[in-house]
C-alpha cells in the first residue's frame, strides 16, 4: 500500500524537530546512508510522529517520547496493520524507530525502555528470485535487437552483462563513471555499494568487451568523472530506462515476471552457488554486510532441487510410496 507524501509540517515540538534534524545528519554524514535509504527512514519515523501527534492530541516533545508506553507503541502498530500494511513494512518501520529512539539515547537526549517490550513482526523469510543460466544469457544476447539505436543497443548490453557477469545492483553499474570502465587486461573492478562500501569484483572477458563495444559507438563526450551510460539525449541514464528494456525482454522471450535487472544479480549468485561457489567469496561478491543475507541463496539452491525432483523422480511424479 503507498502512503501518500507529506504536505504539511511535521507536528513535533522545537526540541525534537532539532533532535530529527541532528538524526539525519548523522546517518547521511557518519552512517553513510544513500539518499534513498534516507528518504525510506524519514518517511517511517515521520509516519510514526504523525500517529503520535492524533493520539497523544497535539505535537509531541522529547519528553513526551520518554513518557510513552508499550500500549502507545502497541496501538501504533495496530493502526499500521489496520492500513493494510505488510508485515515486513511493519516491521521495518519498528525497526527505524527503535533506532532512532536508540539514537536519542546515545545522544543524551531521552531514553525509553518501553521498546523493548515489542516483539518484532515475524516476517516470512523471501527467497531471491534467479532466472535460469539460459534465460539470463539470452536476455544479454537479446535485449540489443530492442533498441532503436546501434549504440544504444550495445549500452544495453553492457549493463546487462554487468548485472549478469559481475553481480552489481543496477544503481552500481549506473553509477560507474567513465574513468572506471574496464579495460583490456584488467582483472578486478571496484565498486561503491550501499553505504558507499567499495568492494572488487572479478571482470570476465565478456564483461571488457561489452562495455568496449559501447563506448566505441556512444556518440556524446564523457568526461572521466561523469557516468559513463547515458540516455538517448546524452543524460545520467535512469534506472527506469533499464526496468522497461527487461520488461520488453519478458514478453519477447517469454520470461517470467520475476525477470528483472535485480534478478540478474539474483543469478549471478544462485549460479556462483550451484557452480559450487563458498558462501563467504558470495557475500564478499555481492557487497553483502551480513552473512545471513547471503544465506538466502541456499534457499533458492534447495528449493530448485526439489523442483526437479518432483518433476524427475518417478516416485514424486505418481505420489506412489518408495
Amino acid at each position: 500500500m503507498v502512503e501518500p507524501a507529506r504536505l504539511s509540517p511535521l507536528p513535533v515540538a522545537a526540541d525534537l524537530q532539532a533532535a530529527i534534524d541532528d538524526w539525519r545528519a548523522w546517518l547521511r554524514d557518519e552512517r553513510r546512508a544513500s539518499p534513498h535509504t534516507l528518504a525510506a527512514y524519514e518517511r517511517d519515523l515521520f509516519q510514526f510522529l504523525d500517529f503520535l501527534a492524533g493520539h497523544l492530541g497535539g505535537a509531541s516533545s522529547l519528553a513526551d517520547l520518554e513518557k510513552l508506553r508499550p500500549a502507545d507503541f502497541r496501538a501504533w502498530l495496530a493502526a499500521r496493520h489496520g492500513r493494510g500494511l505488510a508485515r515486513a513494512s511493519v516491521a521495518r518501520s519498528l525497526s527505524v524507530v527503535r533506532g532512532f529512539f536508540r539514537w536519542l539515547a546515545r545522544d543524551g537526549r531521552g531514553d525509553n525502555p518501553a521498546l523493548a517490550a515489542l516483539r518484532t513482526p515475524r516476517v516470512p523469510r523471501s527467497v531471491p528470485k534467479a532466472i535460469t543460466a539460459e534465460e539470463a544469457i539470452d536476455s544479454v544476447d537479446t535485449v540489443a535487437e530492442l533498441a532503436r539505436q546501434d549504440w544504444i543497443g550495445k549500452r544495453d548490453t553492457a549493463i546487462l552483462t554487468l548485472l549478469y557477469g559481475c553481480g552489481l545492483r543496477i544503481g552500481e553499474a549506473l553509477a560507474l563513471t567513465r574513468r572506471q570502465a574496464p579495460v583490456a587486461g584488467q582483472e578486478m573492478l571496484r565498486v561503491t555499494g550501499k553505504g558507499r562500501k567499495q568492494r572488487l569484483v572479478p571482470l570476465l572477458p565478456a564483461v571488457i568487451e561489452a562495455v568496449a563495444d559501447y563506448l566505441a559507438h556512444c556518440p556524446y563526450v564523457l568526461a572521466p568523472e561523469a557516468p559513463m551510460f547515458r540516455g538517448a539525449r546524452g543524460r545520467p541514464l535512469n534506472a527506469r530506462r533499464v526496468q522497461e528494456r527487461m520488461a520488453q525482454l519478458r514478453a519477447l522471450l517469454g520470461l517470467p515476471e520475476t525477470a528483472t535487472p535485480h534478478a540478474l544479480r539474483h543469478s549471478f549468485a544462485t549460479h556462483l552457488l550451484a557452480g559450487g561457489g563458498d558462501l563467504r567469496a558470495i557475500q564478499e561478491l555481492l557487497g553483502h554486510a551480513s552473512l545471513s543475507t547471503t544465506q538466502r541463496y541456499t534457499d533458492v539452491d534447495v528449493a530448485s532441487l526439489l523442483t526437479v525432483y518432483e518433476q524427475a523422480h518417478p516416485r514424486a511424479k505418481t505420489g506412489r510410496r518408495a
